[in-house]
């Protein structure tokens, strides 16, 4: 059996669809659908049942999964034996919402590569959980810890977030001095049904009944509040990336939540990625404390 029939025959799995598994590998769908056929061919058996959705795993293709990725951990561990202990190569995929994809993981990213120079760092930031199960990437962070699935999990950092924004917009509009002040301003948030975790409903814990202006992304809601369109809940970690942008009533109101990373179970045997997770993770808490404190030696006086 050939090892690369075998990792696109994985790939088409997790990505259900042949254009999809091809652009992960590198090839074209046609290519990825001849080495599928290729290996039903020789093992004599159909893996994959086409449906409307896409490609789904039938019973012996379920079977074969299992199989499959521990030849590719195995693959994997031989490769990591070979490297040895020095500088870590190869590519790693960071799955993360968007205010840690923006804010903090482009300097972490830096450092990982500039302590590994045959590192290649891939940062995805989508506003929604990823799935490890299909190999969307090999370490996602999290704004809470998930409740099941095969996943080990660890915690990253607390983080703190505040009212915000510009100086613009605080010195033409009427002060704000209380919570009570914010009914006379225009707020910015998440579109409310479209908050993917519980944990990002920031307006709920101001007593703010609802936004005005609405993003299901934190970049496009620190943008909004850095244009002078209203005040809003923002990372304190993302203020000094915002210029003109101010901490309002920090004493009064202070949101604190952390971030999470999350492996595939199969994943804690790899050395490799033990290594990076770790530097990622120290990364990551020693930038938030680095970020938060400048955000708080920029406070509005008020």
């Amino acid at each position: 059996m050939d090892w690369d029939d075998l990792r696109v025959f994985l790939a088409v799995a997790r990505d259900e669809s042949l254009s999809a598994a091809g652009r992960r590998l590198g090839m074209d769908a046609s290519t990825a659908g001849r080495r599928v056929a290729r290996l039903e061919r020789e093992l004599g058996s159909e893996l994959f049942a086409k449906t409307p959705q896409g490609y789904a795993l039938t019973k012996d293709g379920a079977r074969l999964v299992i199989h499959a990725e521990a030849a590719e951990r195995a693959a994997t561990g031989a490769a990591e034996a070979l490297t040895g202990p020095g500088g870590l190569t190869g590519q790693l995929r960071i799955g993360a919402p968007d205010g840690c994809a923006n804010y903090l993981l482009p300097q972490v990213a830096a450092a990982l590569c500039d302590a590994h120079p045959g590192l290649e760092v891939q940062i995805i930031a989508l506003p929604r959980i990823f799935n490890l199960t299909k190999r969307e990437a090999d370490l996602a962070i999290a704004v809470s810890p998930p409740s099941g699935g095969r996943q080990t999990v660890q915690k990253l950092s607390d983080y703190r977030l505040s009212l915000a924004a510009s100086e613009d917009y605080l010195t033409r509009h009427p002060p704000i001095r209380s919570r009570a002040d914010l009914r006379r301003h225009r707020m910015i948030g998440y579109i409310a049904d479209m908050i993917f975790d519980s944990e990002l409903d920031y307006l709920a814990e101001t007593g703010v009944s609802g936004a005005a202006l609405t993003s299901n992304s934190v970049a496009v809601q620190m943008q909004a509040i850095r244009a002078g369109a209203g005040v809003g809940i923002v990372h304190d970690f993302a203020i000094p990336a915002a210029t003109g942008v101010r901490r309002i009533l920090p004493d009064e109101v202070a949101l604190s939540r952390a971030f999470w990373l999350i492996r595939h179970i199969d994943d804690r045997h790899s050395d490799r990625l033990t290594r990076l997770a770790n530097e990622l993770a120290d990364g990551v808490r020693q930038e938030v404390a680095r970020l938060e404190r400048l955000a708080a030696k920029a406070d509005w006086p008020g």
